[in-house]
């Protein structure tokens, strides 16, 4: 754990203070992970009230730009929202075997588009009717029901929106644990309680879940495939036995963030689908709140800024009205060269062939792993977890060898340490050499600890 010793906060009022923590972070002189002083000790060094620094820190940890209480005493979150540093990035000089996105030479080409005036005016739909038909096409041949649906600026935005339907400050949300770290970083953000449930190569687990979902929560954010830590998916027995226990939960919100889509590499389950049959708010017959969120950034390009969200009519209805009154809608011109994507035969062959090219990637270097004795999830999507004692040292190793991955506590809440692993540009003759790294990098941390 880092100390504070360089950079002292200041101010005489809590909006001051927490302005002053603030104004560190942006400047770099407060990192992740970095302590800040005791209640009592601030308040003495400022002259102030341990009332006065309380209330600036509470204020910090609702923003989500620190983390921790009492004993444990108050730290500089990983990746607090004050700027728009959230992703890991691999060290210069070194393989990325860290982003966690597509390979760009898989994308498929955008398609030229003709000069033209823009269509789009203030009073129309917020969804295009030509993305729209092809977006329910897709949702339905996956036994979605895609009756109420609307677009939103990628998949986080989509989360941020829905929660803030249905949620208020301090409302408890489920997620899987390792899982997403930008979804982990936004719920702190927005001043949620998050709730960690361990996950396995089949996705979250059943009865962790359960356990948690009876201690209460108002929201789960689960991943049907392409789990962004692990690689985690689901088949239909796992998607069946969620569905079993959300049943008994009918009024807590559910988030299918189903963001790889066609390029994840195995079938779509949604334990939603078969209970999102209520036709009121005050219906006891199915789920109440639910959201099945589908990106394009992994299959078509992450500047594509576009998600499809599909839920029950209130909640959608909800985030579009919102929407309305910011942003107002995702451009049309965006949604139409989405539309155009879709509607093309040889881009949905591409996306086939990048499915496999990817599935390939993926197998090869578990495949490759598995022959030094090392166990690595990851059922589909871009990214494999292995489990370590010292996933800094692992990855400090790795990078000295001239490969660069995620150490693991960026993604882990509860979670034992581990490292994560993108094999979406990791070409399968590579994999060899990779694992044969990875496996003396552990044998030199084990050496050492020894």
């Amino acid at each position: 754990m880092n100390i504070l010793v360089r950079y002292r906060p200041q101010g005489r009022t809590a909006k001051e203070i927490s302005a002053s923590v603030e104004a560190g972070v942006r400047s770099g002189q407060l990192s992740g992970g970095d302590q800040l002083p005791s209640v009592r000790e601030l308040a003495s060094q400022l002259g102030v009230s341990p009332t006065t620094v309380a209330a600036a820190y509470g204020e910090l940890r609702r923003r989500g730009i620190t983390t921790g209480t009492g004993r444990a005493g108050t730290r500089i979150r990983g990746a607090p929202p004050v700027s728009s540093r959230v992703y890991l990035r691999a060290p210069a000089g070194t393989r990325d075997l860290v982003t966690g996105g597509p390979d760009p030479d898989l994308l498929p080409p955008l398609p030229a588009r003709p000069a033209r005036r823009s269509t789009r005016m203030y009073a129309e739909a917020p969804v295009a009717p030509r993305l729209r038909r092809l977006a329910a096409g897709q949702l339905a041949a996956d036994g979605i029901d895609a009756a109420s649906l609307t677009v939103t600026g990628g998949a986080l935005d989509g989360i941020e929106r829905v929660l803030t339907a249905w949620l208020t400050p301090s409302d408890r949300v489920i997620v899987e644990d390792p899982g997403h770290a930008v979804t982990f970083d936004l719920l702190a953000a927005m001043g949620y309680a998050v709730v960690p449930v361990p996950v396995d190569d089949l996705g979250i687990r059943p009865a962790e879940l359960a356990t948690a979902l009876t201690r209460g929560a108002s929201a789960l954010i689960v991943t049907p495939r392409a789990q962004a830590a692990t690689g985690a998916a689901w088949d239909a027995g796992r998607a069946a036995a969620i569905g079993e226990v959300l049943r008994r939960h009918p009024s807590v919100g559910v988030i299918e963030d189903d963001h790889a889509g066609p390029v994840a590499g195995v079938p779509a389950f949604s334990a939603c689908a078969g209970l999102a049959t209520a036709k009121g708010p005050e219906s006891s017959k199915g789920r109440r709140r639910w959201v099945i969120l589908r990106s394009v950034s992994k299959s078509l390009g992450p500047d594509l800024r576009l998600a499809v969200l599909a839920g029950d009519e209130a909640t959608i209805t909800r985030v579009a009205g919102r929407q309305a009154l910011g942003t107002g809608w995702v451009s049309y011109q965006l949604q139409e060269m989405v539309a155009d994507l879709w509607a093309d035969p040889s881009v949905a062959a591409q996306l086939a062939s990048a499915a496999q090219i990817y599935a390939g990637r993926r197998d090869a270097l578990r495949s490759a792993l598995g022959r030094h004795g090392i166990a690595a999830s990851g059922r589909s999507g871009f990214t494999c977890w292995v489990p370590v004692s010292d996933e800094d040292g692992v990855a400090s190793s790795l990078a000295a060898a001239g490969w660069a991955v995620a150490p693991g506590q960026r993604f882990r809440i509860a979670a034992a340490p581990g490292v994560r692993i993108s094999s979406a540009r990791l070409e399968a003759t590579d994999a060899a050499a990779f694992a044969a790294e990875f496996a003396r990098a552990l044998h030199h941390r084990v050496s050492r600890l020894d």
